[in-house]
């Protein structure tokens, strides 16, 4: 048992180490604001003491924020030492879409054959349940579409959760902060237009499809559904770069090389 002395010295230090946390996680926050934003440019060397003028920061928090970009992979490291921003091809784009759907594919896959617990069914059920009040509306409103926007996400962090296994929802999570990768994406490039909830209806509708192999223990079906839901964004990709209005919506736009680039 800590003597009080102890105990106090314990909880000083449990507090500093959270604030110390927090201080990244606003940092890494505000940072890939900047970059995804375009205030930050592809090829742009990041000084790491202009951001510490710029955010306000201590060093330590600024500091290991750029690393994990780094490891996000928005930055990458430059030999002379330091970071520079990352631009992506479309061939990059389309790589870390696949190996999205290979991860969240095996997960659902998994969560088929092992089973689920009834705990996360039932958070998964009321996820469904609250994507379709949002699309039951003939037309979709700026905060119905938030919500579709949070649901979403929602339904894919549960997924790796139903696999049962805490290394595949690591990755799953992890992959889903890869630039341009992650579950919604592209969804805010199509938040306009007549198609608009029409795309996210027939995506939902794929939901419903991978939760009901689940339910039925069918592995492969799982699997391949997941995968070819994830494959979807591949083709919004394709949309988006054809159109410089849908290109303007969506977020770290700039980051993508130039076709001549490419």
């Amino acid at each position: 048992m800590k003597r009080p002395l102890l105990r106090s010295v314990s909880a000083a230090i449990d507090g500093d180490d959270a604030a110390g946390a927090s201080q990244t996680v606003r940092a890494q926050l505000r940072l890939r604001e900047l970059i995804l934003g375009g205030a930050l440019k592809a090829g742009e060397r990041i000084a790491e003491l202009a951001m510490v003028e710029r955010l306000a920061m201590s060093r330590t928090p600024i500091r290991t924020a750029l690393v994990r970009l780094q490891e996000e992979g928005l930055l990458e490291t430059l030999p002379s030492g330091g970071f520079m921003v990352r631009d992506f091809s479309e061939a990059d784009i389309r790589d870390a879409i696949e190996l999205r759907g290979t991860l969240e594919g095996l997960a659902a896959r998994l969560a088929a054959e092992r089973g689920v617990a009834a705990s996360v069914l039932v958070d998964m059920r009321d996820c469904l349940a609250r994507i379709d009040d949002v699309l039951a509306a003939p037309r979709l409103t700026e905060a119905s579409f938030s919500r579709y926007v949070a649901q979403n996400a929602r339904f894919h962090a549960v997924l790796g959760e139903m696999s049962g296994s805490a290394l595949v929802q690591r990755q799953v999570d992890r992959v889903a902060t890869l630039p341009f990768a992650s579950p919604n994406a592209f969804v805010m490039a199509h938040s306009s237009g007549p198609q608009a909830r029409d795309r996210l209806v027939i995506a939902h509708a794929q939901h419903h499809a991978v939760v009901e192999a689940i339910v039925q223990r069918e592995g492969a079906r799982a699997q391949a559904l997941m995968q070819e839901h994830a494959r979807s964004a591949q083709q919004n990709l394709a949309v988006v770069l054809q159109s410089h209005r849908a290109l303007q919506r969506l977020p770290g736009a700039s980051l993508i090389r130039p076709a001549s680039k490419r």
